[in-house]
């Protein structure tokens, strides 16, 4: 693959829907940090698709998702070689994941958006941090983007740690920041969450859902889509640099019995669930190191989580935010496509 050329300055609205530049235009650089996870596959298509843009698709292993991509092997580990694979870059993504793993948490996470920050700075590069609600505070409380951080156990903290670097980056000025924040995900393809393991993955293996905690409390949930689809809107719209962003989510707010119903429903299946009490959970702990991992989420299972995301609809009134029903049709779509190849 090659290089493709990059540093256009290009005026973008707020608002979704960018201009086109001229036929001897240059196109920008948009870098994609942490490549292979859901949201940053979405994120290299609504790029491809809605923006006339270089891309570079960067980890250890990257693979392509459009045929003109750029990709380039890198270790966020190694500071050299994040600022090989980001320089030239216009806009830097940051959408690394890792495994459910306290240990590695603290050990790589900050790590690799230390040398990240770093190597966007010295390109020059807008950074556009994708977060998620792990530092909030796990009570029925509204969690907008002004929510002060009080995380309740260790990835939290990590998670808070790093959203603060972002932060104190943003303030210091020396390059346009913005942090991209999302509840939990419900989605297709290899979306990872609650949701999709204990709901949707049972029903598409013929299994009764589980719910953990509770069935009567209020949850929001994103469409793993939609997030990569307003990143890619932000990292685009140069006003939005320089502040924190709720991303977009259906105002249905479901319980999680009301969700169950609406997935089985897209499934053709009779609403019927198992609540998994807290001390079930917890229990789970003490013989599964996965089930011990997510043990300090399992607070905010015991409340309404209500997510507002009204600054975003509000700066990007063209957005289409897929409503759950949509969402879990196209999952039943998808599950039964793969079923028949």
């Amino acid at each position: 693959m090659t290089t493709l050329p990059h540093r256009l300055g290009r005026s973008a609205h707020l608002r979704l829907g960018v201009t086109g530049d001229g036929p001897r235009a240059e196109k920008r650089m948009q870098t994609v940090l942490g490549a292979n996870g859901q949201i940053a596959v979405e994120l290299a298509k609504e790029l491809s698709r809605a923006y006339d843009t270089g891309l570079r698709l960067v980890s250890r292993n990257p693979r392509a998702v459009s045929a003109t991509d750029e990709l380039v092997r890198a270790d966020l580990l190694d500071a050299d070689q994040t600022a090989a694979a980001v320089a030239g870059s216009d806009v830097v993504y940051f959408t690394a994941g890792l495994p459910a793993d306290t240990a590695l948490w603290q050990a790589q996470f900050p790590t690799m958006l230390r040398n990240a920050l770093d190597a966007a700075r010295g390109a020059r590069a807008k950074f556009a941090y994708f977060d998620n609600t792990y530092m909030y505070p796990q009570d029925d409380r509204v969690q907008r983007e002004s929510t002060p951080f009080a995380p309740v156990g260790p990835k939290g903290r990590v998670r808070a740690e790093m959203a603060t670097m972002v932060l104190d980056e943003m303030a210091r000025g020396d390059i346009p920041v913005l942090i991209a924040r999302a509840p939990e995900f419900y989605g297709p393809g290899r979306t990872q969450g609650f949701t999709n393991s204990l709901v949707i993955d049972r029903l598409k293996a013929g299994k009764t859902p589980i719910v953990p905690v509770r069935d009567d409390r209020r949850r929001t949930l994103i469409w793993t889509p939609d997030a990569s689809r307003a990143l890619a809107a932000l990292g685009n719209a140069p006003d939005a640099f320089g502040q924190t962003w709720h991303l977009p989510v259906d105002e249905d707010r479901l319980t999680y019995r009301g969700f169950v119903d609406a997935a089985a429903a897209a499934f053709d299946r009779a609403p019927r669930y198992r609540v998994a009490p807290e001390w079930v959970l917890r229990a789970a702990g003490a013989v599964s190191p996965a089930a011990r991992e997510i043990g300090e989420l399992l607070p905010r299972y015991r409340s309404d989580n209500l997510f507002d995301s009204t600054k975003f609809r509000e700066a990007f009134p063209e957005f289409r935010v897929t409503s759950y029903r949509e969402g879990l049709d196209a999952i039943r779509r998808e599950h039964d496509a793969a079923r028949t190849s």
